[in-house]
């Protein structure tokens, strides 16, 4: 029997896995075999808007991105296996972190969904960070929700649900309000211990708004926070409707604890063991390194979430990652076009990037500042995009590309300095995912110089999260072993193959650090351009 045979028998015995991930640009669903193996695959280009100063996507992107996504993978099913997707062995969800989707009572949003971009949640953030002596983001939804009371929004007193993107998704396919303890992490702080939010801060919250006269408590509005692999609903008929409006699904298919695209980071890249860590690179930018122990003391550019099983794990999350850098490569396109060369975007990044190799450690003195939006970890609410250099600096393409580059992790290095300088972090194994390291190489070589650390790059990581999210369903329903979840990925899913490593060259090294320095004293100039941009509008 062939790999075709086999994928066709496997989609109509019922036994296929289903992952869907919400990201940022794009909504991506992966089938898999019970191995976790893909075999078909659905996507779905979506973009946020800034309505009324916030980021958003509105309910209907939401629906009508999700059901032309899973559309799309049962037309390449149909095209690749002649066969329809009728039922399923399991189904994860699983999206963007953090941000803010209050309902109501009747089940209907609130206010317009506040995604993890926004940055009006400063005063919250630094109030709650000092109450709870514990770094809160901006982008946390427990953020999201006291600047909503600061501010006096009236919505506030008709919540009856709070919860993230995949969490809602999840609610509306099962009935059930749960989240993995992963996302849960970034709504609020969770304690290890118990696998549970922080009973403590949840006390100091309720008795800081005690005065508002709310009809809530907050744990009455949060989702259940649930390990992975524990049972987290059936696809209701309703719920089959709303993901296949064909009607050729059927309910009753198990669905695993909704995840955020950091566990599933984490999991695509097997890296949820302490001393292991990833690096997610695409529209955004975070890494996560699981910890042995808690950190001497919070620092507010670092976050502290879990893994999809509970432990400890130190987040840097940067706002702005590879947005500014395509919009570069799109002006070369627009170039090919004025000549009438064929254009393939592929290649033209591939030789931009190969080529950005040729250039000086340093970037020759230039500096690129690639903030779309706002960049708490540099102290930046808002963003502009900016490109620097001064007369005597070293101007050609490659270290203009360079600079780009050395940008687009920049921020990261930032953080991650901290862990491994200032509290001595011990990391085994980093491994890379994102749109970043499509380009062989080159991304992964760039990193490496970042962190000084060698960077592992899998064949799997161009699957991403929804992969991860997908691992995590069929942990739910093919682990008759009940192995915990670093055994399952290390013996069933991976099996041991670690992916291609690239070491730190030293002087990639040293160039990145003197770019780091001036990267940092120039902050001034990107503060002055942002305010004079506020200025003039």
């Amino acid at each position: 029997m062939n790999m075709e045979t086999d994928a066709k028998t496997i989609i109509e015995s019922g036994k296929a896995i289903l992952g869907i991930e919400f990201g940022s640009t794009r909504i991506k669903a992966v089938l898999t075999d019970p191995e976790s193996k893909p075999i078909a695959q659905g996507s779905h280009e979506w973009e946020n808007r800034l309505v009324d100063g916030l980021w958003t996507y509105s309910i209907d992107d939401i629906w009508h991105g999700l059901q032309d996504c899973y559309s799309d993978l049962r037309a390449n099913v149909a095209r690749d296996y002649g066969t329809e997707i009728k039922s399923l062995g399991a189904i994860g969800i699983s999206a963007m972190m953090h941000g803010y989707m209050p309902f109501g009572k009747d089940g209907e949003i609130l206010v317009p969904f506040r995604t993890w971009r926004n940055t009006n949640t400063a005063k919250a953030a630094a109030i709650l960070s000092e109450l709870f002596n514990y770094n809160i983001p901006l982008r946390w939804s427990i953020s999201h929700l006291y600047q909503a009371i600061l501010d006096g929004e009236s919505h506030v007193a008709s919540i009856d649900y709070l919860t993230t993107l995949a969490g809602y998704i999840h609610w509306k396919l099962t009935g059930r309000r749960v989240l993995g303890i992963g996302d849960a992490s970034g709504m609020l702080p969770v304690d290890p211990s118990t696998k549970d939010y922080s009973a403590v801060m949840i006390e100091k919250f309720d008795k800081l708004i005690s005065g508002k006269g709310y009809p809530w408590r907050l744990r009455d509005i949060l989702p259940e926070a649930v390990t992975a692999g524990a049972g987290a609903g059936t696809l209701t008929d309703e719920g089959a409707r709303l993901l296949d409006p064909s009607g050729h699904l059927r309910g009753g298919i198990p669905l695993c604890p909704p995840e955020g695209d950091a566990g599933t980071g984490m999991v695509a890249t097997n890296a949820v063991l302490p001393r292991t860590g990833n690096v997610s690179a695409g529209t955004s930018s975070f890494s996560m390194i699981v910890l042995e122990k808690e950190l001497s003391k919070p620092y507010e550019v670092i976050d502290m979430v879990t893994t999809p099983d509970g432990n400890l794990v130190a987040m840097v999350h940067c706002n702005n990652c590879t947005s500014d850098l395509n919009a570069w490569a799109g002006l070369f396109r627009e170039y090919q076009q004025l000549l009438g060369v064929p254009v393939d975007m592929g290649e033209i990044f591939e030789r931009l990037y190969r080529n950005a190799l040729e250039g000086d450690p340093d970037c020759g003195g230039l500096i690129a500042y690639n903030y779309l939006s706002g960049e708490p970890i540099t102290g930046l609410s808002e963003g502009c995009p900016l490109f620097l250099r001064s007369a005597g600096d070293r101007f050609n393409l490659a270290n203009f590309i360079r600079a780009n580059l050395y940008a687009s992790v920049a921020v990261l290095k930032i953080g991650n300095d901290i862990l491994f300088n200032e509290e001595k972090v011990k990391v085994d194994r980093i491994t890379a995912h994102g749109g970043l390291f499509k380009t062989k190489g080159v991304g992964q070589r760039i990193l490496a110089a970042a962190l000084n650390s060698p960077i592992s790059v899998m064949e799997t990581a161009g699957e991403g999260g929804a992969w991860g999210i997908a691992i995590l369903a069929s942990y739910l329903v093919n682990n008759p072993g009940r192995l915990p979840l670093p055994d399952y990925l290390e013996k069933i899913v991976f099996t041991g193959n670690a992916g291609s490593e690239i070491a730190p060259v030293k002087e990639d090294v040293e160039g990145f650090e003197a770019y780091t320095r001036r990267y940092v004293d120039c902050l001034a100039v990107e503060r002055a351009a942002v305010s004079a941009k506020n200025g003039i509008r």
